[in-house]
């Protein structure tokens, strides 16, 4: 019954941009499925009403479908793509952008004994869960006030606050109530996720991360990969790939430049692993990234061009590209 309700809400509200008139809030509809594309996850709730998603983070693969929710507690380079999608059956998700203030506040909030004591060890930064009756209720109350502009303003951040509740609490909520805590596992790795993203063209010693995270070499190893799925350097590599392909829908015949820009010194290292990564040489790639421009058409990592989405804000492109149904 919640489903069926979140499914038909959903479809009515869907809008070509993703985006809904309640901040943090994204629905997604998609008619088709394209090749698998490569995106930032952002910190986010993703609920599927009808259709699925396959998601690849490091060697760790998630499948969620209708029913199923999907959260992740740090913003991580994922592969991901819409498995069976039709104009006939379209995957249709809710989306939610989480807040590691508002989860800090609900955490203060709690009483003693209402939530479980946090580990020291970090979780990793993706998991998947059936969404329980409360939380789908909780969904479909925030959706509802689409069509209630009078009470939005004032009921809109109690139900958004209630459903991160229902997240903090739930089968899933170490992830979640990680993203939180100041001096969490997480939160030391957060950091060096952030310095390795705003530093990915220079070389580094994963000593002097692991220092600037506030951890041991060995404790910050160890949990990196275990939030990541992935070392410190696959994860400057994954973020060096990504900014050489945008660069290069813009730069098409400067594959060498481009290769600099990232922070490769070798052109014959930045092809290797720019193929292994999008099925195709920096080159090629290249080219079909500028007859795409041309069309205005998207391009899927080693596929034939498609019909182009919708342009979206940075933060509904990082939900929905990486993670919505």
């Amino acid at each position: 019954m919640h489903l069926d309700e979140l499914r038909t809400l959903l479809l009515r509200h869907a809008r070509p941009d993703w985006t809904t008139p309640i901040d943090g809030v994204l629905i997604s509809k998609v008619e088709r499925s394209d090749p698998p594309s490569v995106s930032m996850s952002g910190t986010v709730l993703a609920v599927v009403a009808q259709g699925s998603k396959r998601l690849a983070l490091g060697e760790r693969v998630y499948d969620y479908g209708a029913g199923q929710y999907l959260v992740t507690s740090v913003d991580l380079p994922v592969t991901g793509h819409f498995v069976g999608a039709s104009p006939e059956h379209p995957a249709v998700g809710f989306g939610l952008t989480l807040e590691p203030s508002a989860v800090a506040e609900l955490l203060l909030l709690a009483g003693p004994g209402d939530i479980p004591r946090a580990g020291g060890s970090a979780l990793p930064g993706i998991a998947v869960n059936d969404a329980p009756d409360d939380l789908l209720d909780a969904v479909i109350r925030l959706v509802r006030l689409i069509d209630e502009p009078r009470d939005r303003a004032v009921l809109a951040p109690l139900v958004k606050r209630e459903i991160l509740w229902r997240l903090i609490t739930g089968e899933q909520g170490g992830i979640v109530r990680q993203l939180g805590l100041a001096d969490s596992s997480l939160s030391h790795v957060a950091r060096a996720v952030r310095w390795i993203r705003e530093h990915y063209t220079q070389p580094f010693r994963v000593e002097d991360v692991a220092r600037l995270s506030g951890m041991s070499v060995s404790a910050f190893y160890r949990n990196f990969q275990v939030v990541t799925a992935m070392s410190p350097i696959q994860f400057q590599k994954q973020i060096r790939l990504q900014e050489a392909r945008l660069l290069l829908a813009t730069h098409p015949n400067d594959v060498t430049g481009v290769g600099q820009r990232v922070g490769y010194d070798n052109s014959s290292q930045f092809s290797r692993e720019y193929r292994r990564q999008f099925g195709a040489p920096p080159s090629q790639d290249a080219a079909r990234l500028r007859r795409s421009a041309r069309s205005g058409e998207a391009v899927g990592p080693g596929e034939p061009v498609g019909p182009a989405k919708p342009r979206r804000s940075v933060q509904a492109v990082r939900a929905t590209t990486a993670v919505l149904p």
